[in-house]
């Protein structure tokens, strides 16, 4: 196999949740770059037809799926689609995840007063969604004794963050569950069944992007923060993570299993001075 060829993933279906978020949906596009057919899967069917069009206009092929990834019943509704429509399912990237303003400390917002409701949201959705994929469509990479899972984690797993205690809490829980995950399905099911995560450093989206930046673009305090611990000096580019994600993907990385990988400018090696 050529180097070329190592990073193909021709004749492959993957699975993209939170795949019309900013960052899964350049994932999703560098999947369909590299040959796979990608479902598109999310809650909101509009911004899923706009991502798959749009790969699909670009000369890859892709479609909606909708469905709420807490939701165990409606994974499953999704994958008889998806198995329907492709017929198998080589690879799944779990990126439906993020944060809640409720859930977010701040000076008149203590922990002790976070609710309820926003704690539970939080971490549903980032650990109960990564989980419940894993085990919906994981359960069709049992049967086939082949696959491949990404999970996203982030660098509040490495060193956690101020005023996400919850996020922070998820996002670990990720981390370890993927360790533990590699382990469990090349052990009880196939070796050729991989696990493995990547952990995104700061790149903005539209939750973060006050947090971050100020109304003209210029950088807030914690953005000010995060950019002076990050040797790159720079906050990521979705296109950042696309390289990492068909690497892993791919057959480049047949021999990796139970790793997360940093895509961070330097942020989880720098240690302040």
């Amino acid at each position: 196999m050529t180097i070329n060829e190592l990073f193909r993933l021709d004749g492959q279906v993957a699975v993209v949740t939170g795949g019309s978020g900013v960052l899964c949906s350049a994932m999703a596009v560098a999947l369909a770059q590299a040959g796979a057919t990608v479902a598109v899967l999310g809650r909101t069917l509009p911004k899923l037809e706009q991502v798959a069009g749009d790969i699909n206009h670009s000369g890859g092929r892709a479609y909606p799926v909708q469905a709420d990834v807490t939701s165990r019943k409606a994974l499953e509704t999704a994958r008889q689609q998806v198995l329907a429509q492709s017929g198998r399912i080589d690879i799944l990237i779990n990126g439906a995840g993020g944060n809640h303003p409720s859930a977010t400390t701040a000076a008149d917002r203590p922990l002790f007063d976070l609710p309820e409701e926003a704690l539970r949201f939080v971490f549903d959705l980032n650990c109960l969604g990564t989980i419940l994929p894993c085990q919906v469509f994981g359960q069709a990479m049992a049967g086939e004794q082949a696959g491949c899972i990404i999970n996203i984690s982030s660098m509040a797993a490495y060193k956690p963050l101020t005023r996400v205690p919850i996020y922070a809490a998820a996002k670990s829980a990720i981390t370890n569950f993927t360790f533990w995950l590699a382990t469990h399905m090349a052990q009880e099911y196939s070796p050729h069944i991989r696990v493995n995560a990547v952990a995104p450093g700061f790149f903005v989206g539209e939750q973060n992007r006050r947090l971050l930046l100020n109304e003209d673009d210029s950088l807030t305090p914690r953005g000010q923060s995060i950019i002076n611990h990050t040797p790159m000096g720079r906050f990521g580019d979705p296109e950042d993570l696309a390289g990492a994600v068909v690497w892993l993907a791919s057959p480049a990385s047949k021999f990796v299993t139970g790793v997360v990988v940093p895509v961070d400018g330097g942020f989880s090696a720098f240690g302040g001075v």
